[in-house]
């Protein structure tokens, strides 16, 4: 390691070392000549323990030439030319350090995270759900997790979460006025709506707490404080399960293939709940033509060229998607559109259908992208790989057999067909 001395001393040193090999030279008598030899080199050595040095480090070339780099590199920064005597190496290590997206170890990341609705009591089912992210993708990227409750996060929930997480966990309280009813909604109408739909039996037909986690998924979670910082999200619930290994980064495969919104499950979703909510969506696109897609993907959501809608829906349980398209224009007068209308709590509008709809006739066809080799569960449907090859290298481990895409209440059939996607082998086995 090179060791700073004082210039003056060093100035002497070599004043006083040159001074006496002249005298040597001067003698032609060789036992005079070994007798000064034998003085310059104690005398030197006596120096170099005075400054502090190794008599082996003053002799040393590569020292040397370590202290030569060194005062050329004071006498560069006095002249402000450091960058003329760094090697590459050098700047190739500054220039690491001053780029941001060098803040990890590995590839340079997304501007992404993992989003999760949750309550406390949900503690043990999102740590299922943790564990299996982290173990099946997350371990190798490192990408944080935000978490959001209309209720304040317990002391044990947080620092629990924390600990299973392999990146940053952030914890966000839901604002009142995104998880409460807007001053437009007839309250007693809707209590009635709710009424109605469990006494016909209809899946969370009767709960309150629902429709506002409906609404809030569909207009307010990009909202949020903790959300405005990133670009992208991964949306993961508890009780769900990755079957496959994904080695690679889903949020920068997405951003590099110019893609917007990916799903691995498509399914029909109940008319009894959105008896209104096609009309409306025409009602908008009647006083808002110029946000509809001319390369759409209408055909996936309507049999007939838009006149109904035929219940198809990405499941939003899983999402990959980009939030600059739910902040943008379109999504946003949709979505207000469908607010002011009040069919999240007269009827049980929900984000899955508000969502697959906005972005089948908002985004360009090429947009929107399945994941094939994602294998995921989430009660009680499964997307398991059926290609013999993606389900070898994701290492999967679920039953192929109970695959929902190409079974009748699943809408994965339709969407390869209008896409004209090359159907896995086996495939028909379902049909």
């Amino acid at each position: 390691m090179a060791i700073r001395v004082s210039k003056r001393i060093l100035r002497l040193l070599v004043l006083v070392v040159g001074s006496l090999v002249f005298f040597s030279l001067t003698f032609s008598n060789n036992e005079s000549v070994a007798a000064i030899n034998d003085y310059v080199s104690a005398q030197a050595s006596n120096m170099a323990q005075y400054v502090g040095l190794q008599p082996e480090v003053v002799s040393s070339k590569a020292a040397k030439e370590e202290e030569k780099q060194r005062m050329e590199a004071e006498k560069a920064q006095e002249e402000g030319k450091v960058d003329e005597v760094l090697d590459d190496e050098a700047k190739k290590l500054l220039s690491y350090a001053d780029d941001a997206s060098h803040s990890t170890v590995g590839p340079k990341l997304a501007n992404a995270t993992f989003v999760t609705l949750v309550r406390n009591h949900d503690l043990h089912a999102m740590l299922e759900s943790i564990k299996n992210v982290e173990e099946r993708f997350n371990s190798k990227f490192h990408y944080p997790w935000v978490f959001l409750n209309n209720e304040e996060f317990t002391k044990e929930f947080k620092d629990t979460i924390s600990a299973a997480v392999s990146g940053e966990a952030e914890f966000g309280l839901i604002p009142e006025e995104h998880w409460s009813y807007p001053e437009w909604i007839d309250q007693k109408k809707a209590a009635e709506a709710r009424k109605k739909l469990e006494e016909d039996g209809v899946i969370y037909g009767g709960l309150e707490s629902y429709r506002h986690m409906c609404r809030f998924e569909s207009g307010f979670f990009w909202r949020h404080p903790l959300m405005e910082k990133y670009e992208w999200y991964w949306r993961v619930e508890p009780d769900i399960k990755l079957h496959c290994d994904v080695d690679y980064d889903v949020f920068k495969w997405m951003e590099d293939n110019d893609k917007v919104y990916g799903f691995t499950i498509s399914i029909h979703e109940y008319k009894v709940t959105i008896e209104t909510l096609w009309d409306t969506t025409l009602e908008f696109l009647k006083e808002y033509p110029q946000y509809e897609n001319k390369d759409n993907m209408k055909d996936f959501i309507s049999d007939d060229g838009g006149k109904t809608y035929n219940l198809c829906h990405f499941w939003s349980n899983f999402e990959v998607a980009n939030m600059n398209f739910w902040r943008s224009d379109a999504y946003r007068k949709y979505f207000d559109y469908l607010d002011k209308n009040g069919g999240f709590f007269y009827e049980r509008w929900g984000d899955a259908p508000v969502h697959s709809i906005a972005a089948a006739l908002f985004l360009p066809r090429d947009k929107i992208h399945y994941f094939p080799d994602i294998g995921y569960y989430h009660p009680p449907y499964n997307n398991c790989p059926l290609d013999k090859a993606i389900f070898e290298k994701g290492k999967c481990t679920c039953d192929q057999e109970n695959d929902f895409t190409f079974q009748g209440y699943s809408c994965g059939n339709k969407y390869f067909e209008v896409n004209n996607l090359k159907k896995p082998e086996g495939w028909d086995q379902f049909q």
